[in-house]
């Protein structure tokens, strides 16, 4: 049921589903031209949708995306390159070159759509002149491991990059700009999804600067100088290169959120949707989120069983250990540590893009069973989230889940089912 649950909510952000209602219209001068561009996680897959339902001359339709190694599609007219992620490599960079090519030179009769979705920060590989490609992948990997929020590590790539924070909009100028966005991120700042490359941004570069203090995170001396000096400084709402520009969000974790809470009535189990924003470590997210689900369990407070808690948004890790990890399943070995194998509460976590972090599966269940199963295996729950070592306790348990890449991202989903009390299921646990 848990798993049905999660299948709901990636399919309610599939492109195929969402995107098409969302298409501009065609370019009106017939030599106006269509350029499809974009990046993430979901690209390839919006790309086939943008081709399926075009209303325009798929002759005149052209393009480039660029996705995560695996996440790629059939596409007929757009190109579909792949790269890294979580930290850019070269086909990133060379595919963001592309990019800013095929926008410049365009004129006010084009039309430019941009398909954007998570993992487009890392994707959209440009960095600003002065720094080199591995200089900005270890800030990356630095800001990843340091447990900033999506928001703060967008904030410094966008001032690092020579596309993201809206730069990518006053390189089409004056080309219309349209934007098609899946959010990956609480909130659903279009300005922190794919770090915003076609809107204003409202950080500043002296942001930029606490960001990288605050989490210790060292910088080239080229790029610390440029946010000390403002050369880095992004384009702001007052900028007209943003006047033929509209936006859309397409998809959200409150919409997945919402079909999973339907599928659970559907099958007679009271939904209660707890947020889609929620943020913070991931083991601590976990004690509270067990902490409500045994008050549902114990008093019927918020909701009597059988009842699902649905939770979306992205935590983070702050790594100290060097096991094998992904925030859901560190969310989910935290929930154990919380429940105690309580016998009436199941959990699922996982990212809707199929990937949790950078390992091979989209998340894991947790089972009532679960602590003395890891017991009698003789694995230490408590050592192992020391060494954010989640990942290894759930593939011994054989309870990972794993989806292969799903072609969308709206970020984490979390599902808790509290069974009734003295129900059958439950006691023969």
């Amino acid at each position: 049921m848990l798993r049905g649950l999660f299948d709901a909510a990636v399919a309610a952000a599939d492109p195929a589903r969402c995107l098409p209602a969302h298409l501009p219209e065609p370019p009106d001068s017939p030599e106006g031209r269509t350029v499809i561009v974009g990046a993430g996680k979901a690209a390839a897959a919006m790309a086939r949708a943008v081709e399926d339902h075009w209303r325009g001359d798929p002759e005149r339709l052209s393009g480039l995306v660029v996705t995560r190694y695996g996440h790629g599609a059939p596409t007929r007219r757009i190109e579909v390159v792949e790269a890294a992620h979580p930290t850019p490599d070269v086909a990133g960079q060379l595919a963001a070159a592309r990019i800013l090519e095929l926008v410049s030179g365009l004129t006010a009769n084009d039309l430019v759509l941009v398909l954007l979705s998570g993992g487009g920060s890392a994707l959209l590989a440009a960095p600003m002149a002065g720094i080199t490609l591995e200089q900005k992948r270890a800030v990356t990997k630095a800001l990843l491991a340091s447990g900033a929020s999506i928001g703060e590590i967008n904030c410094v790539r966008k001032h690092l990059s020579a596309i993201k924070g809206g730069r990518l909009a006053l390189a089409a100028a004056p080309a219309r700009v349209v934007t098609l966005a899946i959010s990956d991120v609480p909130g659903d700042d279009l300005s922190t999804i794919a770090s915003g490359p076609t809107v204003p941004d409202p950080t500043r570069c002296v942001d930029a600067l606490e960001i990288v203090e605050r989490y210790g995170i060292e910088l080239p001396a080229v790029a610390r100088e440029a946010l000390l000096s403002g050369v880095a400084e992004t384009p702001k709402v007052a900028d007209p290169g943003f006047s033929h520009c509209e936006s859309h969000v397409i998809a959200t974790a409150q919409s997945s959120l919402a079909a999973a809470a339907a599928a659970a009535r559907a099958l007679g189990i009271a939904p209660l949707v707890l947020g889609d924003a929620i943020e913070g470590e991931a083991r601590e997210a976990a004690r509270v989120l067990g902490g409500i689900a045994l008050s549902c369990a114990a008093h019927g407070v918020p909701l009597a069983g059988p009842c699902v808690l649905l939770s979306g948004g992205e935590t983070t890790v702050t790594v100290r250990g060097s096991g094998r990890g992904g925030r859901n399943a560190e969310f989910l070995l935290g929930l154990a540590l919380t429940l105690g194998g309580h016998p009436r509460i199941h959990a699922i976590a996982c990212d809707t893009d199929g990937i949790d972090g950078s390992e091979d599966n989209a998340g894991a269940l947790l089972l009532p069973d679960t602590p003395l199963r890891a017991m009698q295996a003789g694995i230490d729950l408590r050592r192992r989230l020391a060494e954010n070592d989640a990942y290894s306790v759930f593939a011994a348990l054989g309870d990972l889940v794993v989806t292969g890449p799903t072609r969308t991202n709206v970020n984490d989903f979390r599902a808790i089912l509290i069974e009734a009390a003295g129900s059958s299921a439950a006691v023969e646990k």
